[in-house]
């Protein structure tokens, strides 16, 4: 992995210069080939953050950090990044052989249209630190066509009505995304698999700790950065997977580690509530009732 500094590109044509490429026929959205790309001498390895949303489907003989995680883009991988992210390429001796394209979108493109909200609320953009997207080779040609009418009405016609025609086929190409990813979170189970394995784990050895009153209850963001996937991710994988939020499995540990402190020791229940990570009694108390139906105190009772 390189250590070298990142480089940060601002705009759309920034970028085709850093690659190699012709300027780009419209400043605030491009297509790119990536057999095309050519990066300077001495920066193939060069890590980037970008100044704008990109959308990319690559194979070929490569490797590339993309968030924590190092990928084979041996077969089709589609990955997203919002502005600010980082992506890394791990290996200047494998760009060689490669294909695919970028879809750039500068966020002016969309500016005063309903994307420019909604856009935020495709999760990948924050999946994108850590999961690339895995496609069959009917979903492949799916995003192609989308891709292909976009790069047509750009090369074709630059005037007025160029953004309302770009800016629904950009959609459609996120809400296939989304579906597809739904499709991988049960198809790709080995993977998942393992992720709650781990997080079980996690979770177990967290509440067999006696340090629970001064760590606090374990959080969204812990478990993720332990997993080395984004908190989204991993209450959506979950949530695919089990039926349960992280939190609601954060909560299911944490009644069952209450459940065996009120019937093997004689901890009040405020003790108990402060030594599993609560500053209030009564947030226990309320949250051991919501899960179990009965007060911690009528299910210590419930023993004798």
């Amino acid at each position: 992995m390189t250590n070298a500094k990142p480089v940060r590109i601002k705009s759309i044509s920034e970028f085709h210069q850093f690659n190699g490429l012709p300027a780009p026929e419209h400043p605030l959205i491009s297509i790119v080939d990536y057999a095309k790309m050519k990066r300077i001498a001495g920066q193939e390895d060069t890590p980037v953050i970008f100044g704008y949303y990109t959308i990319s489907l690559k194979r070929g003989v490569s490797k590339m950090f993309y968030g924590q995680q190092e990928y084979d883009f041996d077969e089709g991988l589609m990955y997203f990044m919002a502005p600010g992210q980082l992506l890394r390429p791990s290996n200047s001796q494998n760009h060689l052989q490669r294909s695919g394209w970028l879809l750039l979108i500068h966020p002016d493109f969309l500016w005063n249209t309903p994307l420019a909200k909604k856009i935020g609320q495709y999760e990948f953009f924050d999946y994108s630190v850590n999961e690339a997207l895995f496609l069959s080779e009917k979903e492949e040609k799916t995003v192609n066509n989308i891709v292909d009418n976009i790069r047509q009405e750009y090369h074709t016609n630059i005037d007025k009505f160029t953004q309302d025609i770009i800016i629904p086929q950009i959609e459609t190409l996120l809400n296939y995304s989304e579906r597809f990813y739904q499709r991988q979170f049960i198809t790709r189970k080995i993977t998942n698999h393992s992720i709650l394995n781990q997080l079980e784990t996690i979770l177990n050895e967290y509440f067999s700790e006696d340090d629970l009153a001064l760590k606090g209850l374990p959080t969204v963001q812990f478990l993720a950065k332990d997993l080395n996937v984004s908190p989204k991710y991993l209450s959506t994988l979950l949530k695919v997977l089990t039926g349960q939020t992280a939190l609601q499995h954060i909560h299911e540990k944490l009644i069952e580690k209450a459940k065996q402190m009120l019937s093997t020791t004689d901890l009040s229940v405020s003790e108990i509530a402060y030594q599993l990570g609560f500053e209030y009694p009564q947030s226990f108390n309320k949250l051991f009732k919501n899960k179990t139906k009965l007060s911690p105190l009528a299910f210590r009772e419930s023993f004798n």
